[in-house]
């Protein structure tokens, strides 16, 4: 399963239950390529664990700003609908497993 790509109308539906880990991306962006292919990684690994989403903020700008979202990448852990954590920049596969740690212990 790859990440699902999250808007403004599915997005408080997609995160409300259990854990989710959102990439806050947008397609110029040279750090988001570098984390993309992470992120799909991540989705095939925790599926059916965590919900592994995307939002694009040109396309999505309200919710970039309901979030806070300054620069991106910008990688968050929700758990039932609330933000847990945060990776800003690129972290590479370690800083999102980091993240994702949170959520299995």
């Amino acid at each position: 399963m790859s990440a699902l790509h999250l808007t403004k109308s599915d997005f408080d539906a997609k995160i409300k239950s259990g854990y989710a880990l959102v990439d806050f991306w947008a397609t110029w962006c040279g750090p988001c390529k570098m984390a993309e292919p992470i992120i799909e990684e991540l989705a095939k690994e925790y599926e059916g664990k965590v919900l592994v989403g995307k939002v694009d903020v040109d396309a999505e700008p309200d919710l970039a700003g309901k979030y806070g979202v300054m620069s991106i990448p910008t990688v968050v852990l929700f758990k039932d609908g609330t933000e847990v954590s945060r990776q800003v920049g690129f972290a590479g596969k370690p800083g999102y497993l980091q993240l994702l740690q949170k959520a299995t212990v």
